[in-house]
């Protein structure tokens, strides 16, 4: 017979086998289908946000090249510096105004304002000149997309129209009507029409309208928040600069591709990636257990197969085969899921990223190369676990079949070197930690431990169920508990998942409830004042003199705040009166002279993520561009850059802060009018809002209270973990349907046990009593193992990932409670998982279980 047929005939073997038994197939098919679904949707929604940043638009047109942007310290520019470039010849050019409006219920809407007519000439040139080079009718019909569903007649009409996606319109508008406040006459909110646009226009969660409505829906009239340009980038510049268009009343910036993004949202995307993969691995797991209990069942045929003749590496290449087989099917089912779960994860991811960095993601699409991926990955994790089992089983000996105490034997013996590498490999991770200085680096060596932490289990529940026996009385109870142990061996893969799963809830819950405390406590120390203004510039003087006639404000704080850049990425330099500086900087580390040298302006404060991420020290010399720039040009001999005087707690901007004195700030000529104010107030803040709001100052989208500005960290601070919190809980889904797969397939294999004693006696309940006791034992005791495990890893999470990743220093605490409530939800749901399989097997006349074996 030749090798082919050989190969040919151990296939058709095996897929009668699988006729015969499909769900020895479906454990492994559903196993491989979970990994993937999870690898995909997230891939495929982290894949689509970094697209995004580099692809990104100005809303209903295209990418820019060039920024005009405000000068420092000022928030709007004037349209004159528009009208001057649109003068000029530079017609490829579009105002953008954007600021918070505020709807009857007094809800912050953001509302973006742009010439809607110019950019869809933009748009409209830039698809032309695409389909001309392309000749693609996708092309052709997004370019027919936009111009069918927007009602250009209407905004030439100067109509009240806002633009939104048809998402968020059918959500915050289902009857195409919106109602947002009168800046000027709060008592007259103003009927907005909702147009819903398609959402493959990339809108998200924007509000658009024209920009004459904006600037009236935001009381900026004539003031624009940017320009972008959308021409080649060294001639503009060269033409600009040439003409001197600004005047000195902008500054121009070139778009960086979207790598700041990037940068800024690398980690968070990394935790989501970390997480997907622990699922992946809890999914791999519970294929592995689908194949080990299908070639363990067909250990009989194999022989058989090797007695006829079969070479041991044809079946071998036939058993890889037949891997392959069901890698390909169930990577194709899971990446078809996996697509349809990033559909769902997205609009969270969306939120997040737009709340916390402003980024605006475009609508998903996939690759071809993410299923190839899949499948090779499966693949090779398929056959790195697989290989040993096959190359063992092809290689028994032909005169016998090994007998069920050489293969309890031989499990105890692979548990024991489990163990043991397991040990090694928690010992090299705990030597190594301390030299990690890079999350890239934590991260990789906190996977070493998640995979090691489930090698520890077999052994670890084999030895307290031999301490459990010893303790209980002979009878029914002393076999159960005696039996426990056999029953290790089959159900070690499906714990194993549910110790990964189990391990990594609790070390989420502990790394998440750690942040919530810590975030309120310096919330508590940060927000010192009772209201937070953000006015127009030219309006600051005014709220001052006003707050100062007040008997009742008992304290008035500016703040000046511009944005700058260390080593290419972006920070805020800010500056506040010393005794808000000294209120608000929860100080990490410090100078033994910091205030001194700080209002001296030699010392600055910079905030923890900066300094973790450049490995900055008290002491350094620190330099940007305004620093500089006031170094070239100072007279004063020995003049040199300041120094970090103080490194403080920062939860709550992604960019990090620099903050120094205020007299240094004006000796280096920055701009002199503060950029917010905040006022405590004696008695109730709601008062001294509307007194603010009556004088016409200031509109009530630009003030934020004590109360509300807690809520809102707060609401974003659970956004932010709710997409890694839905990862965590599908895991544990996951590690549940692979315990009630593993106990479907143990039941069905121990029924003749179960039948010898149903004819010693033992009736029907007492049986399913025993075995739902029996494994109920184990989930307990991998419960109870995941509770150090999931210490251990938050533990890592909090002071080595998080802190490196994120620069945020966390005190962690111990939750009693939620761990209990993890332990039940586990017990609970494994006491399902395992009920009903139980049932489904008991519930069959047990006597032809034993005519089964007997035959």
């Amino acid at each position: 017979m030749s090798s082919l047929a050989e190969i040919r005939l151990s296939l058709n073997v095996f897929l009668a086998h699988y006729k015969h038994a499909p769900l020895q197939a479906g454990a492994i098919l559903l196993g491989i289908i979970l990994a993937v679904t999870l690898l995909i949707g997230v891939k495929s929604t982290n894949e689509n946000a970094v697209r995004s940043y580099s692809e990104a638009t100005e809303l209903l047109s295209q990418r820019a090249s060039l920024l005009i942007t405000p000068n420092p310290g000022e928030r709007y520019l004037t349209e004159e510096v528009y009208f001057r470039l649109r003068q000029s010849g530079i017609s490829n050019a579009l105002a953008i105004v954007s600021g918070l409006a505020v709807d009857p219920e007094g809800r912050r809407w953001q509302v973006q304002g742009s010439d809607l007519f110019a950019a869809i000439n933009l748009q409209t040139t830039q698809a032309t000149v695409n389909e001309s080079i392309t000749n693609d009718e996708n092309t052709r019909q997004q370019n027919n997309l936009v111009n069918s569903d927007i009602p250009i007649a209407k905004l030439l009409a100067a109509e009240n129209i806002l633009l939104m996606g048809q998402s968020l319109a059918n959500k915050v508008a289902p009857n195409g009507e919106f109602y947002l406040q009168d800046p000027i006459d709060k008592q007259k909110p103003i009927k907005l029409e909702v147009i819903g646009l398609d959402d493959d226009l990339g809108l998200g969660n924007a509000i658009v309208a024209d920009i004459s409505l904006a600037q009236r829906l935001l009381n900026q009239p004539q003031q624009l928040s940017y320009i972008a340009l959308f021409d080649e980038p060294e001639s503009l510049i060269n033409q600009i600069t040439q003409r001197n268009l600004l005047q000195q009343q902008a500054n121009i910036t070139e778009q960086d591709q979207g790598q700041a993004l990037q940068e800024l949202t690398r980690s968070f995307h990394l935790n989501l990636n970390a997480m997907s993969m622990l699922a992946f691995v809890v999914g791999l797991f519970i294929a592995y257990n689908g194949v080990r209990y299908s070639l363990m069942k067909r250990q009989k045929l194999l022989v058989q197969l090797l007695q006829l003749g079969i070479q041991k590496n044809h079946l071998m290449i036939a058993l890889i085969c037949e891997l392959t087989l069901l890698v390909l099917i169930g990577s194709i089912i899971g990446f078809i899921l996996g697509l349809q779960l990033s559909l769902w994860l997205q609009p969270m991811v969306a939120m997040t990223l737009e709340q916390l960095y402003g980024a605006r993601l475009m609508p998903g699409s996939w690759q071809w190369q993410w299923l190839v991926q899949a499948m090779l990955l499966t693949l090779f994790a398929g056959l790195l676990a697989c290989l040993p089992l096959y190359r063992q089983l092809t290689n028994q000996p032909l005169a016998r079949i090994s007998t069920k105490i050489g293969q309890v034997s031989h499990l105890i013996r692979t548990h024991r070197i489990q163990f043991t590498i397991a040990i090694s490999s928690l010992a090299c991770c705990a030597i190594a930690f301390p030299f990690a200085k890079q999350y890239q680096v934590s991260l990789g060596l906190m996977g070493v431990v998640i995979i090691a932490i489930p090698l520890l289990l077999p052994l670890t529940i084999y030895k307290i169920s031999q301490w459990l026996a010893r303790l209980c009385p002979a009878g029914i109870w002393h076999y159960m508990i005696a039996e426990t142990k056999e029953l290790i061996g089959p159900l070690s893969l499906a714990m194993m998942a549910m110790l990964l799963a189990l391990t990594a809830n609790i070390s989420m819950n502990t790394l998440v409830g750690s942040f919530e405390v810590t975030l309120k406590t310096w919330l508590e120390s940060r927000l010192h004042a009772d209201l937070y203004m953000r006015p127009a510039s030219d309006k600051i003087l005014d709220i001052n003199d006003f707050l100062d006639q007040n008997d009742k404000v008992t304290g008035i704080y500016n703040q000046w705040t511009i944005n700058s850049t260390y080593q290419n990425m972006p920070i805020e330099l800010v500056s506040r009166d010393l005794y808000s500086t000294k209120v608000t900087s929860s100080l990490k580390a410090q100078t033994n002279d910091l205030w001194s040298e700080f209002q001296s302006g030699n010392q600055i404060l910079i905030s923890e993520p900066i300094a973790i991420k450049y490995g900055l020290n008290l002491g350094d010399s620190f330099s940007i561009a305004p620093f500089t720039k006031a170094l070239s040009i100072t007279s004063q001999p020995n003049s040199s850059l300041p120094t970090i005087g103080g490194i403080f707690f920062d939860y709550g901007n992604p960019k990090g802060q620099v903050v120094i004195d205020q007299l240094f700030w004006q000796n280096i000529g920055l701009p002199k009018k503060p950029k917010s104010i905040a006022a405590s107030y004696q008695g109730d803040v709601t008062e001294l809002e509307q007194l603010l709001v009556d004088t016409k100052l200031i509109g009530t989208a630009q003030m934020y209270n004590q109360a509300k500005i807690k809520q809102q960290a707060i609401a974003m601070f659970k956004q932010t973990f709710s997409i890694t919190m839905v990862l965590n809980s599908l895991t544990l889904i996951v590690a549940a349907i692979g315990l009630f797969s593993a106990c479907l397939m143990l039941t069905q294999a121990r029924q003749a046990p179960l039948a010898k004693l149903y004819a010693l006696g033992l009736s029907k309940g007492q049986l399913r009593l025993m075995t739902f006791v029996q494994m109920q034992l184990i989930v307990l005791l991998t419960c109870l193992v995941a509770l150090p495990t999931g210490a251990v890893l938050g533990y890592l999470l909090i002071n080595k990932v998080t802190l490196q990743a994120f620069g945020w220093s966390i005190a962690m605490l111990w939750d009693w409670h939620a761990y209990i409530r993890v332990v039940v939800i586990a017990l609970t749901t494994s006491a399902v998982a395992i009920a009903i399989p139980l049932y489904w097997q008991t519930r069959k006349p047990l006597i032809n279980s034993l005519q089964q074996e007997a035959l």
